[in-house]
């Protein structure tokens, strides 16, 4: 699965094949691999502000591990069960994905900033049976949990009251060092990860074994032939995120590449230069807003001992600037690379074989095809404007939308898997995004579909009804705008936008929310109820230009 090492772009792509073992299973190719070979060999460092972090090697993990899929197995966990990991990064969400995987059963990462409803309807379409978490998180879950009738267990890495728990160093004191990983092929699913939808709830794409082999030429390819003496991993994304799993946890543990944690609990960039100075990270995942928060850091390259190989970025438009920035005060030319939860990581820069330019996304990473699609179903000319297209089989696309057959099946036409998003490809085969023709909103490099906020803003008494949009940010590429009709009677004022703002923020997330609202008189709909949201990302957008 590894890039050939080829001295062109169109060499390794031309040479490049997938070779994915019948007996695949995650668990093993991130942990008990290594732990064979190497046992000693560092796999996990945490970082901390003040003192000396943990470090743990696949031995370790392998013995830690063992013994937590020991302990689900007694709670019942069975092959094809979902277990839920509400956690920051931190040991434990690696050890859990790991012993999850080790019992057959599907992992379902959710981010520790969701609130309680946004939790609740996640892990009920999930049919998620046990939750591992932390004390922030087992609040949330307890205050949902009599909504959920397939919950039977909630696992907690913290000391905890109650007799609704289960200590996560109990289930480590029961299980056993040794632990017979279940049988599993690179089809057998493995992972639910959320994503929001054109229309609708978020939806679970399920993803296979083969999920992690189909990253790792991406992963070589933004990180330059990774892995490289001394290299270091580190990213400040969440690892419920794909870009955080598996853009970085996962490949670089199963590539023997160090991953740091901890440390960033709110993204700073002064901690971010610090934590990769101390560290010595070599290759870093920082999503483009991070980037621009890092470039308001005066001198980096002087102030911190940097030992920087690559930067990959992706999740939304990097831009120019930053692309100059880093090249000039890091030394480093970031490789931005494009993917979905669906279908991640199959375009990226690769400046170490010439594959880079500012403003672009890259080209096709090895071994997937990708192609802009117009819309009788042809293939884009040079300079046409078409849709991203990934063309199945490929071992980095999700299986199916879980429960959801029917939006599944408008995913694809015919064997191309359809993303919504709208690029050009120009003369020397650079896919240029242009932008999407779906209504998701992208802030920070979270993607939130515009129904799931619409859905709680009208949850307010004051609301009627309500449309949301991006609105263009320098920092976050969007933010989140809201326009809402009132109730009859409710008169608008500062201090019930709050209010109402609020009312979103805590049953949403505490990141994504309206920044702004805007009462209107009225919400154009179409003839079937629909709310045409192309009326106001239009005046969102020319409310930004004129500001």
């Amino acid at each position: 699965m590894k890039l050939p090492e080829r001295d062109s772009y169109e060499e390794i792509f031309a040479d490049f094949r997938w070779r994915i073992p019948d007996d695949f299973n995650i668990a093993t190719a991130v942990c008990d691999d290594w732990a064979a070979r190497e046992p000693d060999r560092i796999a996990l460092i945490e970082w901390r502000a003040q003192g000396d972090g943990e470090r743990w090697t696949y031995g370790e993990i392998r013995r830690a591990a063992n013994r937590l899929a020991g302990g689900l197995r007694n709670l019942g966990t069975r092959a094809g069960d979902r277990v839920a990991i509400i956690l920051p990064q931190c040991a434990q969400a690696a050890l859990a994905h790991i012993a999850i995987y080790k019992n057959g059963a599907i992992a379902v990462p959710l981010a520790r900033l969701f609130a309680p409803e946004a939790l609740q309807y996640r892990l009920a379409n999930a049919g998620v049976g046990s939750v591992i978490t932390n004390r922030e998180g087992l609040e949330k879950v307890r205050s949902i949990r009599d909504r959920l009738p397939e919950l039977e267990h909630i696992i907690v890495t913290e000391t905890a009251p109650g007799q609704d728990v289960v200590a996560f160093e109990e289930l480590l004191a029961e299980g056993d060092d040794d632990f017979e990983p279940a049988s599993t092929g690179p089809e057998t699913p493995a992972l639910i990860i959320f994503t929001s939808g054109t229309t609708g709830p978020p939806k679970g794409a399920l993803h296979a074994h083969r999920v992690l082999a189909g990253h790792i030429p991406g992963v070589q390819v933004h990180h330059e032939f990774l892995p490289q003496p001394g290299d270091v991993g580190w990213t400040p994304a969440d690892w419920a995120w794909a870009g955080g799993l598996l853009n970085v946890l996962l490949p670089c543990l199963q590539l023997g590449v160090p991953v740091v944690y901890g440390g960033l609990d709110r993204f700073d960039p002064e901690l971010a230069f610090r934590l990769m100075a101390d560290v010595r990270v070599t290759c870093a995942f920082i999503p483009p807003t991070a980037l621009r928060l890092m470039k308001t850091v005066e001198n980096p390259a002087s102030r911190f001992d940097l030992h920087l190989r690559t930067i990959g970025s992706g999740g939304e438009s990097l831009g120019q600037d930053t692309y100059d920035w880093a090249h000039r005060e890091l030394g480093v030319t970031v490789n931005e690379f494009y993917g979905q939860t669906e279908c991640n990581l199959v375009l990226s820069s690769f400046a170490a074989r010439g594959v880079t330019k500012a403003g672009a996304i890259g080209r096709p990473v090895p071994g997937h095809r990708v192609a802009l699609i117009n819309d009788e179903g042809g293939i884009c000319e040079p300079g046409e404007r078409g849709q991203v297209a990934i063309a199945r089989p490929d071992p980095v696309m999700f299986v199916e939308y879980w429960g959801d057959e029917a939006a599944t099946k408008a995913k694809f036409a015919g064997d191309w898997m359809l993303t919504g998003d709208q690029c050009i490809v120009d003369e020397d085969g650079y896919f240029c995004f242009v932008g999407r023709d779906d209504d998701i909103i992208n802030s920070a490099g979270y993607r939130v579909g515009p129904g799931e906020i619409e859905d709680h803003l009208v949850s307010h008494p004051a609301v009627k009804l309500a449309a949301a949009v991006g609105k263009p940010d320098p920092l976050k590429t969007e933010i989140v705008k809201a326009y809402v009709v009132l109730t009859d009677g409710m008169a608008p004022s500062p201090e019930l936008l709050d209010e109402v703002r609020a009312h979103v923020k805590g049953r949403l997330a505490a990141n994504i929310y309206p920044r702004e609202i805007e009462v209107v008189d009225e919400i154009p709909l179409t003839t079937t109820g629909k709310v045409i949201r192309r009326v106001f990302r239009d005046k969102a957008r020319a409310e930004a230009e004129n500001a």
